[in-house]
């Protein structure tokens, strides 16, 4: 699914001091299997920020005193930022896990029983509580087609027809 714009993003993402706060989030719809596959890219040190504003906790994502207490505030985190319905239906996020990588946390996500995905609204709102300079991105793969567009603070909702 890499695009060159991605590939430019992930470069820029890879800075452990950046200007900028981004987040992209990349929905896959699997026609075979009826679900979405939802992954969200945050840079770490902000990310971690953002959940200890949240949850008034200390939380080291890379090395987790509580790996299920990480599990669940990171999951509860996006998840309350970020939903997303595809053609009307609310799509119901379940938590697969997140890994570090080149100074980000890629967070996976999956939302069973889509069917179809002629239309699909996401609304993000990642890390607005955080930095009002956040930039999220959004990619979208449904029925053979990409889109990709972007939501700037206090922006909060994309709509993406296929």
């Amino acid at each position: 699914m890499a695009t060159p714009f991605f590939t430019w993003i992930a470069i820029c993402m890879a800075g452990l001091v950046h200007p900028f706060f981004i987040s992209m989030t990349e929905i896959n719809h699997n026609a075979a299997n009826k679900s979405l596959e939802v992954s969200v890219r945050i840079f770490t040190d902000d990310f971690e920020k953002a959940l200890e504003k949240s949850c008034r906790c200390k939380i080291d994502l890379l090395k987790p005193a509580d790996k299920t207490l990480a599990d669940k505030t990171v999951s509860n985190y996006i998840t309350s930022h970020l939903q997303i319905t595809a053609d009307g239906k609310p799509a119901s996020l379940q938590f697969a896990g997140y890994q570090q990588e080149q100074g980000s946390i890629w967070s996976y996500f999956e939302a069973k029983n889509v069917g179809t995905a002629k239309r699909i609204e996401v609304t993000n709102n990642l890390l607005y509580d955080y930095k009002t300079e956040q930039i999220n991105m959004v990619h979208v793969l449904a029925n053979g087609k990409e889109k990709t567009d972007k939501l700037d603070y206090p922006e909060r909702v994309l709509e993406f027809g296929f």
